[in-house]
This record gives structure tokens, C-alpha cells and sequence, in this order.
């Protein structure tokens, strides 16, 4: 999730202004990036809880002091209400889910080969400082042992607005903010019409992505009988901007549709003003444009208020200046920059999105939400077709091979990005997922004791 940001004061006066808004966002080829973001849970050594935001008994291990250490990474400090939440590292940032989970937003980047750096990078900077202040930090879906009660919460003012709505708007909203971890991949579109391609397969595949990448098995200490149970969170968390919408499949879809469904059909969290969040939860964008929200009386709709909108949207992939990838769990390094090559081989190559809007040509809306709904708990075995979501994956992860080829990003040791989807490779040709590894683990290695997990997966 964002932090304070947007601050365009431009009045909005139109739907097609904010769709105009989006279309900004279009860029030849030679200028698309990659963006990946990707979070952990911190857990204190000794005891294994979620570190809270302030040091607690005068012992070391907050989240505040982890911030405050990697300024020394030249760092400028964002800060909400005076609490520091975050950190700009040039065109990345540091910043805190609810919880704490602490995220990396990815500067955008050319190839996947610097995307490797920038997590490896990161990664020797956390652990720098968490050393010293007997922290660790878990790349997982969902939390292995903490209750929804056993975590703490971050001091950002638009999250105590969510916490407070998440509730009347579905039964898993607050595991959602406090309790997954996910990665992510942001990838840019030249047009109108090479987004809404973009888009449309990436919405088919993204429960292929869950499958593939699921790595929540465990939860309270015990199995919970799902390979992704993050993404068996988010089937009721809150569901009017949640998902993958009908609205994307239909006909005429585009930028303008997008903003209508935007301000009509998905309700605000708040308006941001004077440094201070407005709770306005579950009002209407049009309202607000045509100045009837009482609690905001005499405020004039602006651009940056829109763009945060934005921001509170969860859909299974989120447009924005550019698309959002958001159906996988986090995990191993190298598993998320192969989540991150998967998207960027099937979409940045011209052949390879041909061929796999060939695959899905008879692929419905329809398809996409049973895939969505069993995958959680089926993975790779959910059905598909004639066969099972493994045949899929298999075809899929070749074209995103060859698109990777096709762009000829090679290395220093002259390496293209293909390299990144080795672990991918493995899975479809029928290696466990990470979430069937841990399983096995618990099952044998481990004797049941799924506290294992923190010293084998911890970064």
C-alpha cells in the first residue's frame, strides 16, 4: 500500500480528465520498466512475535529503530502524524503494511537482471540492521503461528481508517492487512489497447500465478488445509474492489470505463488534506466530485485525490500508470524475481503476448473466477479444461521462456533474463511448490513443529 504521495491540486471537472488522467501513463516500448515490490513479516529472534512499531520494556527490536537504522542507506524519512513509516531511496521506497511487514517498492528498472540487484541489495541492508536489534524477517504468504490479536499495528492514519471499515465490508479484511505478505510486479503499456491486452490475459493467468507461487500453508501453528491461504483471504476481504471484475471483460472497456466504474461502483476510504486523513469510508468518487459528501463540505475534488483512490483499489491485477501484477504470495528471492520474469516474458514480447492470447482464446471471465476460487486450496491440481492448471502452467512458462529470449537482455556473463525462471521450470515439471515443500517439512524433517520455518525461511 502507498504512502502519502500524490499531491496534484488540479480540480476535477471531468470523467474523461481522469481517464486522461490514466492514458498518461502510455509509453513507447523503449521506455517500459520493470517495478517489483515485495514484503516480509519481521519476527523477534528470541521470542518469534511481530515486532512492534515503538520498543517495548526498554528492549531492542522495533520496527521504528529497523526504519531509523537503514537511513544510513541515504534514506529521506516520510513520516504520518510525526512517526516515521517509510523511507525514498531514490525511485524506490521502504515502506510498512499494517502489521509492520516491511516493503520494498522497486525502482523501475530495465531489465530483471537489475531487479536481482535491487532485491539482493535490499535485502544485505535489512539484515545489517536487524542484526544488531535481534529482528529477522519471513517471506510468506500468510503468518505461520501469530493470531489476527498477536499483531501489531503501524501508526499510519489511513490504515485506522481501513481497520475500522474492513469489518463491515467483509469477514477477512483485517487478516488481509496485518496477517499476507505478497510480490508484486508493475509493468508499463504504450496504449489504450496494448493495456486492455495486457490486461485481460494477466487477469486469466493471475490464479495460474497463485498456483504457482502459493506459499501460505500454514496459519495459528498449524496447516490450514490450503497451499495459498492469502489468496483464500482476499475471496472476502472487500469484495466491491477486490478480485477480478466483470466490468474488465466486457465490451468498450478501456481507460473511460475504468474511472466510471472507479467513482461509481467502488467506495472511498478517506480524502487526505492538510496532512491529515478524512474518513470518508464507503462514500461515492462522484459524490465527492459533485461536492455532496457532508464531511468534506466546501472541498473540491482534485486529481491527487483520485490518484489515491486508485491506490485503495485490490483487484487481482490494478491499473494504474501502469498495470499491477497482485496474485502471488512472497517467498524465496529467487521466487519472486521469477514472478516478476514470468509477467515480463509473457507481456514485454510482442510474439509471446500473441501466443498466449492465443492459449486463452476461449477463456472467459467466467474461467477466470472458478480458477480464482480453487486454487487456493487446490494449486497446481485445480481442474482446467481437460486436465489440471499444471498443463496450463507448463505451456505458459515456455512462452514467457521465449519472450524473455526474444528481448535479448543479457548480463555480464552473458545471461538473458530466461535464467530467472529456473525455479518456475522446476514446479511445472513437477518439483513441489514452496507451500508443498514446507508441508513435507512439517510432515517429516520438522515433526510437526512449524516453528522450523522461521530459521529455514527467514532472509
Amino acid at each position: 500500500m502507498s504512502n502519502p504521495g500524490d499531491a496534484d491540486s488540479t480540480p476535477v471537472t471531468s470523467v474523461q480528465q481522469l481517464a486522461d488522467h490514466i492514458a498518461a501513463g502510455c509509453k513507447p516500448m523503449e521506455r517500459f520498466r520493470i517495478g517489483t515490490e515485495h514484503e516480509k513479516f519481521g519476527f523477534r529472534i528470541g521470542d518469534l512475535a511481530a515486532p512492534p512499531y515503538q520498543p517495548t520494556d526498554g528492549q531492542p527490536g522495533s520496527i521504528r529503530e529497523l526504519l531509523e537504522g537503514l537511513q544510513r542507506f541515504a534514506g529521506t524519512p516520510i513520516t504520518d502524524a510525526g512517526n516515521l513509516i517509510g523511507l525514498k531511496q531514490g525511485d524506490a521506497a521502504v515502506s510498512l503494511e499494517p502489521a509492520g511487514q516491511l516493503e520494498l517498492s522497486g525502482a523501475p528498472l530495465e531489465t530483471l537482471h537489475d531487479t536481482m540487484a535491487e532485491l539482493e541489495a535490499h535485502y544485505e541492508q535489512v539484515r545489517s540492521v536487524s542484526r544488531d536489534l535481534q529482528i529477522g524477517f519471513l517471506p510468506l504468504g500468510f503468518h505461520p503461528i501469530a493470531t489476527r490479536e498477536q499483531m501489531p499495528w503501524m501508526p499510519k492514519s489511513r490504515y485506522a481508517i481501513m481497520r475500522r471499515y474492513m469489518p463491515k465490508v467483509g469477514t477477512r479484511g483485517l487478516d488481509m492487512m496485518t496477517r499476507t505478505c505478497t510480490v508484486q510486479v508493475n509493468l508499463d503499456y504504450s496504449s489504450e489497447q496494448d493495456m486492455l491486452r495486457k490486461l485481460r490475459v494477466s487477469l486469466l493467468l493471475q490464479p495460474l500465478a497463485t498456483a504457482l507461487f502459493a506459499n501460505s500453508p500454514f496459519s495459528e501453528g498449524r496447516p490450514n488445509g490450503f497451499l495459498s491461504y492469502r489468496a483464500h483471504v482476499w475471496t472476502d476481504t472487500d469484495n466491491q474492489r477486490s478480485g477480478i471484475p466483470r466490468v474488465m471483460f466486457e465490451p468498450g472497456f478501456g481507460f473511460e470505463r475504468y474511472v466510471e466504474w472507479m467513482v461509481d461502483q467502488v467506495p472511498m476510504y478517506f480524502v487526505y488534506r492538510d496532512g491529515s486523513y478524512i474518513d470518508v469510508a464507503g462514500a461515492s468518487f462522484r459524490d465527492f466530485m459533485n461536492g455532496r459528501l457532508h464531511n468534506v463540505a466546501g472541498t473540491v475534488a482534485t486529481v491527487g485525490d483520485f490518484a489515491d483512490h486508485v491506490t485503495t483499489v485490490f483487484t487481482d491485477v490494478r491499473i494504474k500508470r501502469f498495470l499491477e501484477m497482485r496474485g502471488a504470495d512472497a517467498g524465496r528471492a529467487d521466487m519472486m524475481v521469477a514472478q516478476s520474469a514470468l509477467w515480463v516474458g509473457l507481456l514485454y514480447d510482442e510474439a509471446a503476448l500473441a501466443a498466449a492470447e492465443m492459449l486463452l482464446r476461449d477463456a472467459t471471465w467466467e474461467d477466470a473466477v472458478a480458477l480464482r476460487e480453487a486454487v487456493p486450496r487446490e494449486g497446481l491440481a485445480a481442474p482446467w479444461r481437460e486436465g489440471r492448471l499444471r498443463d496450463l502452467a507448463r505451456d505458459v512458462v515456455a512462452i514467457a521462456r521465449d519472450g524473455l529470449r526474444g528481448r535479448a537482455r543479457c548480463n555480464v556473463a552473458g545471461l538473458d533474463e530466461s535464467v530467472y525462471l529456473v525455479p518456475l521450470e522446476a514446479i511445472v515439471a513437477g518439483e513441489p511448490t514452496q507451500a508443498e515443500h514446507w508441508l513435507a517439512c512439517y510432515r517429516q524433517s520438522w515433526q510437526g513443529n512449524i516453528r522450523r520455518i522461521f530459521g529455514e525461511a527467514a532472509i
